[in-house]
């Protein structure tokens, strides 16, 4: 490509941005939230009304927050919402630090913790609604 096209092209998606420009709540976990990674983690365990999540590693990047998002409930796709906490390592006293429960829902990006670090170990637990016939299983994506 010419040094022309790539001012055209930049110039095009300038414009694009300026005429369609995000709404404010499309990224609601801050500022940094375009830099956070999405995975969907397994479910690591079922115990006294929670389902906890694998142990999730945040990456090395700018991203400074725990978010969940596309919050859906596998057996009724109609409920899409859900309470979750985060639960940090390292052990403090035997057990891990919980952040305080959140309710997220739908597709919409939710803040489940600020500030968290680089190569921070945790994971992501929900609290059921229902154990008959059968655990309920909520599917939601991360974000950190």
């Amino acid at each position: 490509m010419t040094r022309f096209t790539y001012v055209l092209a930049a110039l095009a998606v300038t414009l694009l941005a300026a005429v369609n420009p995000a709404p404010a709540s499309a990224h609601p976990s801050g500022g940094n939230s375009r830099q956070c990674v999405p995975t969907r983690p397994e479910s690591g365990f079922y115990e006294a009304g929670r389902v906890g999540s694998e142990e999730l590693t945040t990456p090395r990047s700018p991203c400074r927050t725990i978010s969940v998002s596309n919050v859906r409930d596998a057996a009724n796709p109609a409920d899409r919402c859900q309470t979750f906490l985060v639960g940090f390592w390292p052990l403090v006293d035997g057990s891990l630090t919980y952040t305080e429960p959140v309710t997220a829902c739908g597709r919409h990006r939710t803040v489940l913790a600020r500030n968290v670090p680089n190569r921070a170990h945790y994971i992501v637990i929900y609290y059921v609604d229902f154990i008959e016939p059968t655990i309920q299983t909520v599917n939601f994506r991360v974000w950190h």
